[in-house]
């Protein structure tokens, strides 16, 4: 819902808030100071006060979705297309490598061509991120690795 783009316009760093989440919470009431304070914040609706569930739902994340949905997603429009295609499924910091691997093998059964995953907060400087009081070193736990040698 709101989220950094960072070192752009030389190097500067850009807040930005959905405008449809803006318009429709102003026309519902919803989008008080502390819900648009939150949302700057945590880049989320989930956990902002008093917004209704059905609004959550509607404007939920690439993160707040369950990358089986993602799957399905990718799954659906690959059907229709005659060359491979590629959907982005986003992952938590914590995601494991179990988790990756559940992924690759649910896309492998369901017959997909490619898959992109990307755990947020695993490159130091990422260009899109998630609310305005975070750095992305603070996601990022695991040293460098060798491309070749790298696990996960």
């Amino acid at each position: 819902m709101s989220y950094r783009r960072v070192g752009v316009l030389e190097g500067q760093t850009l807040t930005e808030c959905n405008p449809l989440l803006l318009s429709l919470g102003e026309r519902m009431g919803f989008l008080t100071a502390d819900v648009l304070a939150y949302v700057t914040s945590h880049g989320t609706l989930a956990g902002a006060p008093n917004v209704p569930e059905v609004i959550r739902e509607l404007f939920a994340t690439a993160l707040e979705i369950e990358p089986r949905q993602h799957l399905l997603i990718q799954a659906a429009y690959q059907a229709e297309v005659d060359n491979a295609v590629s959907k982005t499924i986003n992952l938590p910091t914590e995601a494991t490598s179990e988790r990756v691997a559940e992924i690759y093998r649910e896309a492998y059964y369901l017959g997909l061509k490619g898959i992109t995953i990307y755990r947020y907060g695993s490159l130091a400087e990422q260009v899109l991120q998630l609310g305005a009081g975070e750095e992305p070193y603070e996601k990022e736990h695991a040293s460098k690795c060798d491309p070749y040698q790298c696990k996960l």
